[in-house]
């Protein structure tokens, strides 16, 4: 490893800003895994603890993120998600040229009243809790990173058929239309910032000390009647959700 060491720096920040450098002019191109702390420790002919300050420098920075486990890796360009009247996940990530994937974690017809979002979920869709709902839980990625984690809650009385549209397509929009809603429209979305808890981290790939955007928002059908609520979160240090008018 090209690095020459300089006299009145401490050698882990010699090294941070060394491998900053290698970053930028892509010798660790975005996502890629970094070397091992040990290799690291080893070419720079230091300690791994001072290996290990130097990385802790780039994750504050955000030029690289630690995943427990797995290692350090470089930091994603960070997508913009416009959250609009019609926000689409698919065309999202095909704006920003990479290829939209989603993966079905839960889907069931269940009582409203047996989910940890009841409450808000009854208010937004005028639902008793007891009522019958329909609960799509999924994973969508950008190529192979994962970028959201959401629960989409629709009323299964007002949407009959949709259970069995959404398992076919796995699209909410094509098991919508299928059912003749041609069209959807976001009516309010409310956003907050947390950590995740050890499952989001684990399915989403990242730090639990790093930063979640999450999101709650109500979708209605033309004339007015709410159709889906729903709960997404997004890795902050993957995307940034940016409002328009």
């Amino acid at each position: 490893m090209d690095f020459e060491r300089k006299r009145g720096e401490a050698l882990w920040s010699q090294i941070a800003n060394a491998l900053a450098r290698d970053i930028r002019e892509g010798v660790y191109p975005h996502d890629t895994r970094l070397p091992t702390e040990a290799r690291l420790a080893q070419g720079y002919g230091v300690n791994r603890h001072t290996v290990r300050r130097a990385l802790e420098e780039l994750a504050k920075a955000r030029i690289i993120r630690t995943e427990h486990g797995r290692g350090s890796f470089v930091a994603e360009e960070v997508l913009d998600y416009r959250i609009g009247q019609r926000p689409r996940f698919s065309e999202w990530v095909r704006g920003h040229n990479r290829t939209p994937l989603g993966d079905i974690l839960m889907l069931e017809e269940t009582a409203l009243d047996t989910l940890p979002e009841a409450a808000p979920a009854a208010e937004a869709l005028r639902l008793t809790p007891a009522q019958p709902v329909i609960l799509l839980e999924r994973i969508g990625s950008a190529d192979s990173t994962p970028i959201s984690l959401s629960r989409h809650i629709f009323p299964a009385r007002a949407l009959p058929g949709l259970l069995e549209a959404l398992r076919h397509s796995g699209s909410i929009t094509a098991a919508l239309a299928a059912l003749g809603i041609a069209d959807y429209t976001r009516k309010w979305t409310r956003v907050c910032a947390r950590q995740p808890d050890a499952r989001e981290a684990r399915l989403l790939r990242m730090a639990r000390s790093d930063a979640l955007l999450a999101t709650e928002s109500l979708n209605i059908a033309e004339g007015g009647a709410p159709i889906e609520f729903g709960l997404s979160i997004y890795p902050a240090p993957r995307v940034q959700l940016v409002f328009e008018p």
